[in-house]
């Protein structure tokens, strides 16, 4: 009986390290797509390209320092009253409502274009935090 019990015991912590790396790994994976991939990013953000650039503005605003600054207030760039007086600051979590529905967001803004998939979004994202700095 003795060995038996040893046997079942051994098997338990067995187990239970078994589920404890599964988890982590699980947590793990989650934890980089909930990040963002910049280099699936950067190919998507080719379509924000058609208005908008890193560097200079055009039918959009430039999205130089776009991480932490506040909407509304690239010199040089022709805004919406809606969105100069939003007061919103484009952290991540704001980045991410804005692209799934800019619209919702900010009622009257100029802002068309949105991203259905999160984890596309969370691809800009990461992309501007690399690149837009």
């Amino acid at each position: 009986m003795p060995l038996r019990s040893n046997v079942r015991r051994a098997a338990f912590r067995h187990a239970k390290t078994l589920a404890a790396v599964a988890a982590a790994t699980l947590i793990a994976a989650n934890s980089a797509n909930a990040a963002g991939n910049a280099a699936h990013g950067e190919e998507l953000y080719r379509d924000c390209g058609a208005c908008h650039s890193i560097e200079k503005n055009g039918v959009g605003p430039s999205h130089k320092g776009v991480i932490g600054r506040t909407a509304g207030t690239v010199a040089g760039y022709d805004y919406s009253p809606e969105l100069k007086n939003s007061k919103i600051v484009w952290t991540e979590e704001n980045l991410d409502k804005w692209l799934a529905g800019p619209e919702k967001l900010v009622p009257g803004t100029k802002m068309f274009y949105e991203v259905d998939d999160p984890k596309d979004r969370a691809d800009i994202i990461a992309f501007l935090k690399e690149k837009a700095k």
